[in-house]
């Protein structure tokens, strides 16, 4: 890596289920004007964007031109990163490199989704193949589902297990994250108590669809402590994508991708011991049940040891490790920006602009993205160029 790299300004939509107010372009210039405010920077301080989403969704072919009125990227090099439910967090990686590199000094990254003017479902099935795919993975809650129950069998979790990460990211949002778009306390009775989708998981173990927009500022380092007091800077990032099916996937019970990718960033970032060594995790949990199985691949606790680390009360807020403050993704996803709002989310903590959502004290952070064929990305972020 040729140049440390920081993050400098965030910015994100209100985001809902359908926004009558503005369209994809809008959404869009709404969070690259709130990231900009927030850094103090203009589009003259920016030298290049980097711009995804599930484009087949809004089918908008071209997105990276078709977006320059809502980007501001007039004149400036656009490149467009779509790698399905991993586009936030692949467009950050790519952001993050584009400056790490020393091409550029200052990039623009920027995810959206207009979810309301798509059909997810009917995307994401239609992408499968139609004789050994389609009637099983019909969309991601299928496989997820199939995962935890593949997990409860060999681990003895529950149900409620995943009902308590479900109360945990829902009340967090609705009582710290003004920008969610579910607002909603709820309790493990009413998690309980909500209709199956697809057996084990229920109504509210599952996230919405969100019309919204998030961008990230990446800058050098000098630019970076030039331009704000206290840069989040990558210490590390990891991708892993291992399967050429999303059948593949099927009867695995943990995540081998996150575990690969989380290995790749640690080593990069010097991690050695993660539950301890990180104060604050945003992580891509697209189903409450993933919130139980995934942790391990994460090095966070054992195998297996998921279900008593989510009943321990360690992740929730004022615990050793809160775990989505803001929500995460199962109150706000607007797939193209879910995995860039999970890195803008940590950068907001380690830069201490959380507000009402800051764990106090947090200095290292750490992100996930998810999508596709069960692949993973992730982001260590911190407030030192370098641990210790």
């Amino acid at each position: 890596m040729k140049n440390r790299v920081g993050i400098v300004g965030v910015g994100q939509t209100h985001h809902k289920s359908k926004n009558t107010d503005c369209k994809g372009q809008e959404l869009i210039s709404i969070a690259v004007k709130r990231a900009l405010e927030s850094a103090d920077l203009t589009m003259v301080d920016i030298d290049a964007i980097v711009i995804g989403n599930m484009d087949h969704f809004e089918s908008i072919n071209y997105v990276d031109m078709w977006s320059v009125d809502g980007s501001g990227g007039y004149m400036k090099p656009i490149m467009k990163v779509t790698t399905g439910g991993t586009t936030g967090s692949a467009v950050g990686h790519a952001g993050f490199y584009h400056v790490a590199s020393g091409l550029f000094d200052t990039v623009l990254a920027i995810g959206w989704e207009q979810n309301s003017e798509s059909d997810t479902t009917a995307a994401i099935s239609t992408c499968f193949d139609p004789i050994t795919e389609r009637e099983f993975c019909g969309g991601a809650i299928g496989p997820l589902a199939a995962q935890y129950t593949a997990y409860m069998s060999k681990y003895g979790a529950t149900e409620e297990d995943a009902a308590l990460v479900s109360v945990r990211d829902h009340n967090n949002a609705a009582l710290y994250n003004p920008y969610a778009h579910l607002r909603q306390t709820i309790t493990v009775e009413e998690v309980m108590k909500s209709p199956y989708i697809s057996y084990p998981m229920k109504l509210l173990d599952i996230c919405p669809r969100s019309d919204g927009a998030c961008a990230v500022i990446f800058a050098g380092e000098d630019k970076a402590k030039k331009t704000v007091e206290r840069p989040a800077w990558i210490l590390g990032v990891g991708d892993c994508h291992i399967l050429v099916h999303l059948a593949d996937g099927i009867g695995l019970a943990n995540l081998p991708s996150l575990e690969r990718a989380a290995r790749e960033a640690y080593e990069m970032a010097g991690i050695t011991d993660p539950f301890r060594q990180f104060d604050v995790a945003e992580l891509y949990v697209p189903a409450s049940t993933a919130g139980v199985t995934w942790m391990e691949a994460l090095g966070l606790c054992e195998e297996g040891e998921g279900p008593r680390l989510i009943r321990s009360g360690v992740t929730n807020m004022g615990g050793e490790l809160p775990i989505n403050p803001s929500g995460g993704v199962l109150a706000t996803n607007p797939i193209g920006a879910t995995g860039l709002l999970r890195i803008g989310e940590a950068a907001l903590q380690v830069m201490g602009k959380a507000e009402e959502k800051q764990v106090e004290g947090a200095r290292v952070a750490v992100a996930t993205g998810f999508g596709g064929c069960f692949w993973s990305d992730i982001t260590v972020l911190s407030s030192s160029t370098q641990l210790g």
